[in-house]
C-alpha cells in the first residue's frame, strides 16, 4: 500500500506510526510496542524508499491509551504547513465514530479510506493493497511480509512462530 501510494502521487511523504496502547481492543497486542516499532522498521528499509517513509515512535513513547487526536495534533506541531492525511482501511474507518474526540479529529485531517478486501466499505481509494490483516500475520501468514520482518518474529518467537 505505501508504494502504490507513493507510486501514484497520493502523498508526498508517509509518517508510519505504530500504535502505542490501542484503547479500542479488548486485549493487549501480542507483540511489544517497541517489537511493533522494529518491525515498522524493518519492513520501511527494505522498501528502500529514502526520506519518503518514516517510521515515527510517538505512540510507543507515549504512556497511557493511543489516541489518534493526540498523534494528529503532535505531528500538526511538528509539520505546521503540511496537510496531514490520515490513511485508514475501511475496517478501522468502520469505527471512527467511536475514536476519542473523533469530530475533531475529522477536522484537522483529510481522511483517505482504502478498500479492505473481503472488508466491506466505501473507500475513498482503490489501490492494490495487498488481502492480508494483522490477524492473518499473528496465525502465521508470513509470505507477505518482508524477509527481514520474518526473521525478526522468528527470533522474538512472536505470533504463530512460537
Amino acid at each position: 500500500m505505501i508504494t502504490e501510494l507513493l507510486e501514484h502521487d497520493v502523498v508526498d511523504q508517509i509518517i508510519l506510526v505504530p500504535t502505542g496502547q490501542p484503547w479500542l481492543r479488548q486485549h493487549d497486542p501480542v507483540a511489544s510496542g517497541e517489537d511493533r516499532l522494529k518491525m515498522c522498521q524493518l519492513a520501511v528499509a527494505e522498501l528502500d524508499l529514502g526520506d519518503e517513509v518514516l517510521v515515527n515512535s510517538i505512540e510507543i513513547r507515549r504512556s497511557g491509551p493511543s489516541y489518534t487526536i493526540d498523534t494528529v495534533e503532535a505531528l500538526k506541531a511538528t509539520y505546521p504547513n503540511d496537510q496531514i492525511v490520515l490513511i485508514l482501511g475501511t475496517d478501522a474507518h468502520a469505527s471512527i465514530d467511536q475514536w476519542h474526540r473523533s469530530d475533531e479529529l475529522k477536522t484537522l485531517v483529510e481522511i483517505l479510506v482504502i478498500d479492505r478486501p473481503d472488508f466491506p466499505g466505501s473507500p475513498t481509494l482503490n489501490i492494490d493493497a495487498l488481502n492480508i490483516s494483522a490477524t492473518e500475520v499473528r496465525a502465521g501468514a508470513f509470505d507477505l511480509l518482508p524477509p527481514a520482518v520474518v526473521s525478526y518474529i522468528k527470533e522474538r518467537g512472536l505470533y504463530a512462530s512460537k
